[in-house]
């Protein structure tokens, strides 16, 4: 079943869905960042579902969606007074808080951790969803796993039409990059996921906050503590090489990349910036947005890989130049897209 929501949200369809929900099926929804695959988080064999219809690993934790603080309260401990500095400035919103669990949370929903995810989504169809259900909902993107992530319906309709109980439409979402993912569970503040809040803003609420260089350098080889952070994702169906460094030497590869791969006869997408497009001669140009808007970039990265994924190239090659730390996020996304394959031009 398929709910158009994009207009007005009908509470009957709604609240179908959430009985759904509650019962134990599979519903994907809007969120502010990416379309969520949700699942009743205190349920284990619906989750279970969840790793399932996605192909996902086992040892993938899953974030657990709430629509009030005593749903937060239900599903997890509250170590300090850290974890209410944050929800007062950026809940509801796309902060993932990783928190100790409590025994109401399933063990397929945190890996086996004794952590769990959790956040407040503000989308306002995603939340009148999970009040009408009455339950916390489990969900990681809706996508087949790996690849990328969905930001209209439609990508869900691509992935999972047919593997889930109800997909509500509710447009194109508004982020486009997954939650930030902060831990608290522990003394010292980290961020185990780069993503919608910037770390700038984290910085100005915890002081003391870092986050791990390995979120980058994609060597995470034990149990991840949030999504993300150690298998492929993101990837397109063609294999992606990202050439970063300053303007012009990085323009100069990527014509060079590109010729010698046509020439071998291969079908070449190119991925650059408004300010840069005049520079390729290509009928598999996609624009990512301007160099200057990172929220313009991150909101259309997703489509533009599923675009590839449509046009039926071999390969894309993605321009990176040396941007700010609100860019780091977008970087992640590019690195594990491409399998953290980058050519560095000085």
């Amino acid at each position: 079943m398929i709910i158009d929501a994009k207009e007005k949200i009908d509470y009957n369809e709604l609240s179908k869905a959430a009985q759904i929900l509650r019962d134990g099926g599979l519903v994907a929804f809007p969120t502010e960042t990416v379309y969520g695959l949700g699942a009743n988080a205190l349920l284990r064999e619906a989750v279970d579902k969840i790793f399932v219809a996605k192909g996902r690993p086992q040892d993938n934790p899953l974030i657990v969606h709430i629509s009030s603080i005593e749903m937060l309260e239900m599903c997890a401990e509250i170590p300090d007074k850290r974890v209410y500095k944050l929800i007062e400035r950026l809940w509801p919103g796309p902060l993932t808080i990783v928190l100790p669990k409590k025994e109401c949370i399933p063990d397929n929903v945190t890996a086996g951790l004794d952590t769990v995810g959790i956040r407040m989504p503000s989308n306002k169809i995603a939340l009148e969803l999970i009040k009408l259900a009455g339950v916390p909902v489990a969900a990681p993107s809706a996508n087949v796993s790996g690849k990328p992530s969905p930001t209209e319906a439609q990508h869900v309709i691509e992935d999972l039409f047919g593997k889930v109980d109800v997909i509500i439409d509710g447009g194109k979402c508004s982020f486009g990059l997954e939650s930030t993912v902060i831990d608290l569970s522990t003394s010292k503040p980290y961020i185990l996921r780069l993503g919608a809040v910037p770390f700038s803003i984290l910085k100005e609420i915890l002081e003391d906050i870092e986050y791990d260089p390995s979120i980058l350098a994609g060597n995470i080889l034990s149990v991840p503590k949030a999504p993300g952070m150690k298998y492929k994702h993101y990837a397109p169906d063609a294999k992606m090489i990202v050439v970063k460094g300053k303007i012009h030497k990085r323009i100069e590869k990527m014509k060079e990349i590109k010729k010698d791969l046509e020439t071998n006869g291969h079908k070449v997408g190119i991925l650059c910036f408004y300010e840069t497009a005049q520079n390729f001669e290509s009928q598999y140009k996609i624009i990512l947005g301007s160099m200057f808007d990172y929220k313009e970039c991150g909101k259309n990265l997703f489509s533009a890989l599923r675009r590839f994924n449509h046009l039926g190239v071999d390969y894309i090659i993605c321009e990176w130049g040396e941007f700010g730390i609100e860019y780091l996020a977008l970087e992640n996304r590019l690195l594990k897209a491409s399998a953290y394959n980058v050519i560095e031009v000085l």
